[in-house]
């Protein structure tokens, strides 16, 4: 069986071990040098996104053979609004790193690849489905998907961020909901050392964000960041990402092309990053070309998955300061502590966000009414 693997990236890459697991040696195709993206920035993921699986690294290991090792785990999660800040305690995820950095997630992946990667590929879709018998579309985004009319894109983002230097604790990640300073965005700090995290900021391109600039809601939120922390950050890289696209193909496979990854759609809407579920739908399409299981019966769950999602990142935005200063002030209330830390902790299996989905749904027709 020839199967062409189209992206060296997480989704790419975990097809490519478990075909190797089953006997099948996949030729892997990436356009860049190496494999990684072009800057290191840290990541994390968070039960609560992924239930009833209540610890992704572990639930990877143990079913399909894949081992990856994070930055370290999240034992709390500060969440700061307007006005209030709270927190989230307990063991509530994982911070990681992406990108180049020797520890990142794809150079785990990497070295448990025994296939060769074509590094500098100039192959086109197009070529690789008239030269092999199979292709996986890992490429990273939804511009195949979207070419071949496969795609359902629900928003697009713009994204930008800086490596800082400073003093961290990396089982530490914050995040800030302020829409006077990004309107219905957010933003976020994570350590990947005790020295160095990744500061970004993520929001829509509705209309009156598109009229805003960039650079300006950049140097607010980076001056309140250091404010909130007490810390003068020392920038050492930068990025920035427009009009990515979030959504979703309607269909995981067509004809001999598998869709994986981000050319899935495999980033969650509601709170961003999407890692344990770009591994997943690289393993699906291997199990499905190893006749192990069908990647449609397998990929449903992440169908309903990102429609929770969506829900959540609509409800957010419907959302206002006040409302979100409210929230954030409940995180700590003594009554409610303790029960939000047990929800949210990596030991529960209960599926909130498919439980609020009705409930939010409610709220979002509520709020498009008034319009």
């Amino acid at each position: 069986m020839e199967v062409a693997i189209m992206g060296a990236g997480m989704s790419g890459l975990s097809c490519a071990i478990t075909l190797e697991k089953h006997g099948i040696k996949p030729t892997i195709f990436e356009k860049r040098n190496r494999v990684g993206d072009r800057f290191v920035n840290g990541e994390a993921t968070f039960s609560i996104l992924n239930r009833p699986i209540k610890d992704e690294l572990k639930y990877l290991k143990e079913n399909y053979d894949i081992h990856l090792k994070p930055t370290d785990m999240v034992n709390k999660l500060v969440v700061h609004s307007k006005n209030e800040i709270g927190c989230i305690d307990g063991t509530i995820g994982y911070v990681n790193i992406r990108g180049r950095h020797e520890n990142s997630y794809e150079c785990q992946l990497e070295r448990q690849v025994e296939s060769k990667i074509n590094f500098n590929s100039t192959y086109e879709y197009e070529q690789l489905c008239k030269e092999f018998e199979y292709v996986i579309l890992a490429t990273g985004d939804g511009a195949y998907a979207c070419k071949l009319g496969n795609y359902r894109c629900d928003l697009t983002c713009t994204i930008k961020g800086a490596t800082v230097e400073g003093k961290f604790l990396t089982n530490i990640a914050h995040v800030w909901f302020n829409y006077d300073v990004i309107p219905k965005g957010y933003a976020w700090l994570i350590p990947f050392s005790e020295k160095e995290a990744n500061l970004v900021i993520a929001y829509p391109d509705y209309p009156n964000n598109i009229r805003l600039d960039i650079n300006t809601i950049w140097e607010k939120f980076y001056n309140m960041a250091c404010r909130d922390l007490d810390e003068s950050f020392r920038i050492t890289d930068r990025f920035e990402i427009t009009r990515y696209m979030m959504g979703i193909c309607d269909k995981p496979i067509i004809e001999n092309t598998y869709f994986v990854g981000n050319c899935f759609g495999t980033i969650s809407p509601g709170l961003g990053f999407g890692q344990f579920t770009s591994v997943l739908t690289g393993i699906y399409s291997a199990y499905d070309l190893c006749d192990l299981d069908k990647y449609e019966k397998l990929a449903k769950p992440l169908f309903k998955n990102y429609g929770n999602s969506i829900n959540l990142r609509r409800f957010l935005e419907n959302l206002s300061d006040e409302n979100i200063d409210l929230i954030t002030k409940n995180l700590d209330n003594k009554l409610l502590d303790k029960l939000i830390n047990k929800i949210i902790s990596n030991e529960s299996k209960l599926e909130v966000l498919k439980i609020l989905t009705p409930t939010m749904k409610m709220w979002n027709n509520y709020k498009n009414e008034k319009l």
